[in-house]
């Protein structure tokens, strides 16, 4: 595969990842506690977005696409976890309207090991990545490529896509960014909610429609 379109592959999946959707929410709102929980989250996206890229890249990806009924099972699983996590953030951020920043119980401060879980569920919860990695990778992938080639495709994207997490947890983790936060702490966690109930209330429906059709 030539580095023109290696290139062109990353750049269309940058423009691709910095579409807001869960994983964004996640890494933004896991930054505004702390960059230890920022980076966690991160790995821990990472973790599904190479399995995501891996699939796709090494032809697996196909079976979802000759059987939709898998891809509506998934969606539905996802859409129903993702709404899970949704009710958690706005109860968290309800309860948390009544104390001040210094004042957070313990209890709402998530371990690492928890941040980097919270990433890989959310990742995997959405296969919308697969079709997106098919429609930038199909035009420009040989029929039969060599394990060299889909090695540097997948490292080039999941590099990438790293890469763009990583400056979005750093710049949202500085002390004044955090400073700010804190104050609407309760806010973010009743808008991240609100926005992944939408996320997996569609995702849900989807996959109903798939799985019914």
């Amino acid at each position: 595969m030539t580095p023109r379109a290696l290139l062109s592959l990353t750049v269309l999946n940058l423009v691709g990842v910095a579409a807001p959707g869960p994983d964004t929410i996640l890494v933004m709102r896991a930054a505004t506690r702390s960059r230890r929980h920022a980076y966690a989250t991160v790995a821990g996206i990472h973790v599904g977005v190479l399995w995501w890229m891996a699939l796709t890249v090494l032809g697996a990806a196909a079976v979802l696409g000759r059987y939709p009924v898998l891809v509506g099972a998934v969606q539905l699983v996802g859409g129903a976890y993702l709404a899970y996590m949704g009710a958690v953030m706005a109860r968290v951020g309800w309860r948390l309207r009544r104390y001040g920043a210094a004042d957070v119980p313990a209890a709402t401060r998530a371990t690492s090991a928890q941040c980097a879980r919270q990433g890989v569920l959310t990742n995997l919860s959405n296969p919308k990545i697969v079709l997106f990695l098919t429609s930038i990778i199909a035009p420009v992938m040989p029929a039969d490529p060599s394990w060299g080639s889909a090695l540097a495709i997948i490292a080039c994207l999941w590099l990438s896509s790293l890469a763009y997490f990583l400056v979005v947890a750093t710049a949202l983790s500085t002390r004044a960014v955090q400073r700010r936060a804190l104050r609407a702490g309760p806010f973010i966690d009743l808008g991240a909610g609100a926005l992944f109930l939408i996320f997996g209330a569609v995702l849900v429906v989807r996959g109903a429609v798939e799985v019914l059709a």
